[in-house]
């Protein structure tokens, strides 16, 4: 039995003023909407790396990000550039104005077919995939009763 190589990645759950959540639409396996994030560089710590991918995915200047704490993991297995790679996310909590993304001075927009700021209701309603799965339990329960003491374990 062979094991998958370890990737290492963080993603932000990015909320603005009016608590909506900012999602970015990727187009493999059918569609699906998930935070920004991605893998770390060598020697790069997490939340570095949540805020480089902001940057890279959206042109997001870091000086315009409130980033909070760790508040969530999770481990899946998926492919990735072929080759299929044990994934391990940290998911930190930002604070975001929607006037500071600007896609068009993104470095690496990598596959990312739109973002959407979308509310709790939004999320509830909607049948599209959205990635991770909890991620609305999540976002309300840190509203309703703050920063979890220890990540919660998402699938």
């Amino acid at each position: 039995m062979t094991t998958s190589p370890l990737r290492e990645a963080a993603r932000v759950i990015a909320l603005d003023d009016a608590q909506r959540v900012l999602l970015l639409r990727y187009r493999e396996g059918g569609g699906y909407w998930a935070t920004p994030g991605g893998s770390l560089k060598v020697g790069e710590e997490h939340a570095a790396a949540a805020l480089r991918e902001l940057s890279e995915e959206l042109g997001v200047d870091e000086k315009d990000v409130v980033l909070g704490t760790q508040v969530a993991q999770r481990s899946t297995d998926h492919a990735v550039g072929g080759r299929e790679v044990r994934q391990v996310e940290r998911y930190f909590l930002a604070q975001l104005a929607p006037k500071d993304v600007d896609p068009a001075h993104a470095t690496q927009p990598d596959n990312i077919q739109a973002h959407r700021w979308w509310t709790l209701q939004e999320l509830r309603d909607t049948p599209e995939t959205i990635y991770p799965v909890g991620l609305l339990d999540l976002i309300t329960e840190v509203l309703a009763k703050g920063v979890p003491e220890r990540p919660i374990v998402l699938r």
